[in-house]
């Protein structure tokens, strides 16, 4: 049996190459799908993560690795179908209309999909009335908005005034995030979580989830 650590490695140090073909390894031994999430790739996210958190890792290593978390979950995805592994949660994220920046909502979704939850990434410049659409539709956990400008982060106001207008409100929860956003801003719109960068998204998101 290969040596498993491997791809923890492999995901820790953002190896594309070596942790698709770790994981193509597992499969081939008929390593336990839920097994090979958890025991090693799920804990090598959460040690970049802490890393980053730490000052010890930066954006790019942290891209790297949700990079290679994500190449290894592809070959896993038809196996956790087939053995109704549950997922962590499903996600909705998209920036705010009128602002186009994604380099911060992209990796926060990069992260949380590497740390087991189905993520809906809906792009840039979203109106109120497709987030809505789109949580109903994917019948969401968790809601999250993005936005990097001050002229902009205030739509999410727009956005949480339709979710109550249509009665969408009190089935989803609302993050959000991005440089002008505040947890003070958050609580004052009615968002149930904020954080500040990708790793700290993907722990409110467990909280959340968990809530």
């Amino acid at each position: 049996m290969e040596n498993m650590d491997q791809l923890y490695e492999a995901i820790l140090k953002g190896n594309l190459s070596l942790s698709v073909e770790m994981t193509k390894k597992a499969i081939e031994q008929k390593i336990d799908a839920k097994s090979i999430i958890d025991d090693y790739m799920s804990k090598a996210m959460d040690e970049i993560g802490q890393r980053f958190e730490n000052g010890k890792a930066f954006v790019p290593e942290l891209l790297m690795s949700a990079r290679a978390m994500k190449g290894a979950l592809e070959l896993l995805k038809p196996l956790l179908v087939g053995n109704n592994i549950p997922r962590a949660g499903k996600i909705i994220i998209g920036t705010v209309k009128g602002d186009l920046h994604d380099i911060g909502k992209n990796l926060v979704a990069s992260m949380l999909e590497g740390s087991g939850f189905e993520v809906i990434n809906l792009g840039v410049d979203i109106s109120a009335e497709k987030f809505v659409q789109s949580t109903t539709e994917h019948k969401a956990d968790i809601l999250c908005l993005s936005a990097l400008l001050t002229t902009t982060m205030n739509y999410m106001k727009e956005v949480i005034r339709l979710l109550d207008e249509t009665g969408v409100r009190n089935q989803v929860k609302i993050m959000v995030g991005g440089a002008p956003i505040s947890s003070t801003f958050a609580r004052e719109i009615g968002a149930d979580g904020y954080s500040s960068n990708a790793n700290a998204a993907v722990s409110m998101a467990k909280q959340l989830i968990a809530s």
